[in-house]
């Protein structure tokens, strides 16, 4: 038996075989490993729904304020050449010459 993944619902890790289904006690969310598996592939989105791609250009939908800085994007900042990280809610990218990650709920894909 192959080893358990995580929940495709919540991420949790304490998911168990029941005989027939997988079951994760911190959602009580039940599954088969095919879905799982399916479920664990996730592609990148804007906020509408469009899919990103390796160097891509976006525009910023809302004002940011950047952490540890006191620069703020501005709504309507296009970006271009985005790169996709490992998480597929976030993108690596350069604005002003300062690499930084941002969010894919706050981009718009053109």
């Amino acid at each position: 038996m192959s080893e358990i993944s995580k929940c495709p619902k919540c991420g949790g890790e304490y998911v168990y075989f029941d005989g027939s289904l997988y079951v994760c006690p911190d959602c009580a969310y039940e599954f088969e490993e095919e879905s799982a598996s399916a479920a664990a592939v996730e592609v990148p989105k804007d906020s509408n729904g469009a899919e990103l791609k390796d160097g891509d250009s976006v525009t910023v939908i809302k004002d940011l304020k950047v952490k540890g800085s006191s620069m703020v994007i501005k709504r309507g900042t296009k970006v271009k050449s985005i790169r996709l990280t490992d998480d597929p809610g976030e993108v690596d990218c350069k604005i002003d010459g300062s690499g930084i990650v941002l969010k894919t709920c706050f981009l718009k894909k053109e």
